[in-house]
C-alpha cells in the first residue's frame, strides 16, 4: 500500500500502519519511532502521535511512558484472551439483535450473510475477503441493534482480530467449512428469536476459531 496524504491525516496514518501491523510487515513487539515515521511519510510528529493513540485503541500498539510505541505482542495466549472478549461482545450483539430486529431489517442482514457465505465458497477463498465479509455481517447487525457503545467496542476489536486471522491464514482456511456452517445456521435462530440457540452457536464457533488461531500461533 502506497501512502497518500488524505484530508483526515492522522486517521490515514493509522490505517496505513494498521495494515502493516496486521499483515506482519511490522512485527509484534517492534518499536515504532515517531520521528522516523514522520520523516518517511513527510507528515508532522503530532499527526503520527495522534495516529498511534488510535492504534492503541485498536489494540495494535502499546504506548509506554518514556519508551514510546511498539506493535502489541501476538502469541497464542494473547490471541486467546483477545478472542474471549470479542466472543462475549458478539454474544451481546446477537442477543440484542434477537430482541430488536424488525421485518424491514431482514434484507440488509441476510444480504450481508449471503455475501460472507459467497466469499467462503469461492475456490481458493481469499482470507482477507472472507474476514471483511464476516465483519460486514457484524456491521449490518450493529446497525439494527443501534447501540453506539457496543458498536464502538466491536469496531475497536476489528483490526486486532483481523491481524490474528491474517497471521494464521492457512490454519484459518482449514476452518472455512465450519465458518460456512455457522453463517448458515445463525440466521434461522435469530429470526426465531432463539437467544439460547444463538449464544450456543456463537460460543461454539468462537471456541473453534480460537483454537485454530491458538494452534497456528503456538
Amino acid at each position: 500500500m502506497d501512502f497518500q496524504a488524505p484530508n483526515t491525516l492522522a486517521e490515514q496514518i493509522a490505517n496505513y500502519l494498521a495494515e502493516r501491523i496486521m499483515t506482519g510487515q511490522i512485527k509484534p513487539g517492534q518499536r515504532i519511532q515517531e520521528a522516523s515515521l514522520a520523516s518517511e511519510l513527510k507528515v508532522s510528529r503530532a499527526s503520527v502521535k495522534e495516529a498511534l493513540y488510535t492504534l492503541e485503541r485498536w489494540h495494535l500498539v502499546e504506548i509506554t511512558p518514556r519508551k514510546g510505541a511498539s506493535a502489541t505482542q501476538l502469541n497464542a495466549e494473547y490471541a486467546s484472551e483477545l478472542y474471549d472478549v470479542y466472543m462475549h461482545l458478539l454474544i451481546m450483539l446477537a442477543t440484542r439483535l434477537c430482541e430488536r430486529w424488525q421485518e424491514s431489517d431482514k434484507p440488509s442482514v441476510l444480504a450481508a450473510v449471503n455475501q460472507a457465505v459467497s466469499q467462503i465458497k469461492q475456490p481458493g477463498a481469499d482470507i482477507a475477503a472472507v474476514v471483511e465479509a464476516s465483519f460486514g455481517v457484524m456491521d449490518a447487525c450493529c446497525e439494527v441493534v443501534n447501540n453506539p457503545y457496543l458498536t464502538e467496542a466491536l469496531s475497536n476489536f476489528k483490526p486486532a482480530v483481523s491481524r490474528a486471522y491474517y497471521l494464521s491464514a492457512e490454519r484459518y482456511r482449514q476452518g472455512l467449512t465450519q465458518t460456512s456452517q455457522f453463517f448458515t445456521e445463525l440466521p434461522p435462530a435469530v429470526l426465531e428469536r432463539d437467544t439460547a440457540r444463538v449464544r450456543e452457536l456463537i460460543q461454539s464457533f468462537a471456541e473453534n476459531q480460537k483454537q485454530l488461531i491458538h494452534q497456528a500461533l503456538a
